[in-house]
């Protein structure tokens, strides 16, 4: 379920690819190229030039981005959720059109649906996005290497990964505003930040309960997988008012999430537990099998959330944007508020549809 850009470089496309450096060439990198000059009515240059600080460096988007390549696997929520409608979008989850999720299609009005760079295993699809000519490659939500950072720069200017967190670890938040500086739209992405956090404190402000309770997110993924503190899928807990496992990061390390051994099976009697699960119902019968984690109170009292990850819902869960999380919240909160009601009798209920 965790993905990256990946793609192929037969040889010739890469000579198509060398062609097209001649053509996009006023794309060029962050230091030496123009972004695109056509804009729309209701534009300002005011904005720009802006600079981005991110893992590999700075990158500076000199005017107004109209051809946007999203190589972060969620970064096109927050594009469309500004205004804009992305020419390339990397599919990460979901299968959907234009690799835009159910949450977010009103926003592409009457525009054309994004061209999908698929996930196929070796990095982003450098030809192909080089074919949309772009002129800002968004990789915010990601893990670019200083090397695809470096050959995707060659195209256009590219706003990576930010340091002070993982690799697929930046907060939504942080996510919106980077997006929205780099669009010239930072008002606009503090507006729509504010009206989500928003949603979470009156969720919160209706479920005290949050407050006093532990939660924590998991995955029955080749055993099972935890997600720690730095994952977007754990800060919907925190963001609700859930405390999560004490020891949970010194487990896992500095990573986004891991799988935990038996021994530490410990770290899922909370207060409440969501799991994304492939087949909810087999997947509970098979982690009640095991007395380790079937022994445990919170499984003993079924407070448990089990979340069909292929589903609409549970592509929400992971995608974790500044538009997917309203269409979550609207789910996943009645689900936990049963879970932590002190009432072993409550059942956790179906998702609303």
């Amino acid at each position: 379920m965790l993905g990256s850009s990946k793609g192929t470089r037969p040889a010739a496309a890469l000579a198509c690819v060398l062609m097209l450096l001649v053509t996009v060439a006023a794309c060029g990198s962050s230091d030496k190229s123009e972004a695109g000059t056509d804009k729309p009515a209701a534009s300002t240059d005011k904005a720009f030039p802006v600079t981005i600080a991110h893992k590999y460096g700075s990158t500076t988007v000199k005017s107004e981005p109209q051809r946007i390549v999203t190589v972060g696997l969620t970064d096109q929520d927050s594009v469309l959720a500004l205004g804009k409608v992305p020419v390339g979008t990397t599919e990460w989850l979901g299968g959907y059109k234009g690799a835009v999720g159910p949450w977010a299609a009103d926003k592409l009005g009457g525009a054309a649906v994004p061209t999908v760079l698929k996930d196929t295993g070796t990095g982003p699809q450098t030809e192909k996005i080089a074919a949309l000519r772009p002129d800002l490659i968004l990789a915010v939500y990601g893990g670019l290497t200083k090397a695809q950072y470096t050959t995707l720069s060659k195209f256009a200017p590219v706003v990576a990964q930010p340091k002070e967190y993982n690799d697929f670890g930046v907060p939504w938040q942080k996510q919106t505003e980077i997006i929205g500086k780099a669009l010239g739209q930072e008002a606009k992405a503090t507006s729509v930040v504010s009206g989500v956090e928003a949603d979470f404190k009156a969720a919160s402000a209706k479920n005290p309960a949050f407050a006093e309770a532990e939660a924590v997110m998991a995955t029955p993924y080749e055993g099972i997988f935890v997600f720690g503190s730095q994952d977007p899928r754990s800060r919907v807990l925190t963001d609700l008012g859930f405390a999560l496992p004490a020891d949970l990061d010194k487990v896992i390390g500095d990573e986004f999430g891991a799988n935990i051994s038996k021994e530490r099976t410990d770290l899922l009697d909370t207060d409440a537990i969501v799991w994304i699960a492939g087949d909810p119902a087999k997947d509970e019968a098979q982690l009640h099998k095991d007395a380790l984690y079937g022994d445990l109170k919170v499984a003993r009292q079924q407070r448990e959330v089990y979340i069909e990850e292929t589903a609409d819902y549970g592509n929400s869960v992971s995608f974790v944007t500044v538009l997917s999380l309203p269409y979550m919240l609207d789910r996943l909160v009645p689900q936990l508020a049963a879970a932590v009601d002190g009432d072993p009798a409550t059942k956790v209920p179906a998702p609303a549809a």
